[in-house]
């Protein structure tokens, strides 16, 4: 009986994943029976994988999941064409595997008809065409990527420079009001002692007639 783990899915189990699902697309077989093979081999269930299949690592395997599909129904076209797997071989779409697919007991030379061969090169030919145009795509994007990225940079430096200069404004200006405050505060000490120097040197006296006299 398979244990049941509780755990995190770690990058390893993702890639078991993926690898079994897509062999299991590949061959023409179900994503139920991968999902069993999965979880035969990490200790999961198999709802536990198609789970995680399903709302996680299928997102990541968009283009090999199309390709795994791409490789069942060349698979299955050539099964049914009687082909001696050497030649299906030397067409050089695909493996020396791929071609035991279609190895048929008795098979001669002449059983590839040449519709066969042309309907295969054909297809080649646009998926070759379909990828070179899918790969310049991908470089128009990385070179605009780049683009943006170095523009990114760019402003990036501009405002950490006009940071840096807010800054140092800043400081200036706030020493110079702290200067100010300190001058201000002096000077009214200043002239409060003034003030009462002068009332400490004013005297008055009283006349004959009982006023008073200012004294200098």
């Amino acid at each position: 009986m398979t244990a049941v783990r509780q755990d995190a899915w770690s990058t390893e189990d993702d890639l078991i994943l993926a690898e079994v699902t897509l062999r299991h697309i590949r061959e023409g077989s179900t994503q139920l029976a991968a999902f069993e093979e999965v979880g035969e081999k990490i200790g999961r269930t198999s709802a536990a994988c198609g789970f995680r299949w399903n709302s996680c690592v299928r997102k990541k395997y968009e283009e090999a999941i199309s390709l795994a599909k791409t490789q069942r129904q060349k698979r299955s076209y050539y099964k049914k064409q009687p082909a001696n797997p050497l030649q299906v071989a030397a067409l050089g779409g695909l493996s020396e595997v791929e071609a035991g697919y279609f190895k048929i007991e008795g098979a001669s030379e002449e059983s590839l008809s040449i519709d066969a061969v042309i309907r295969f090169l054909r297809q080649w030919k646009g998926n070759l065409q379909e990828n070179g145009r899918h790969l310049k795509m991908l470089e128009k994007e990385l070179r605009e990527k780049e683009e943006e990225l170095a523009n990114l940079r760019r402003v990036n430096e501009q405002l950490n420079k006009e940071v840096s200069e807010v800054q140092t404004d800043y400081r200036v200006v706030n020493d110079d009001y702290k200067a100010l405050i300190q001058i201000m505060d002096r000077a009214r000490r200043l002239a409060f002692l003034t003030e009462e120097e002068e009332e400490l040197k004013t005297r008055f006296k009283m006349d004959a007639n009982g006023n008073l006299e200012r004294i200098e």
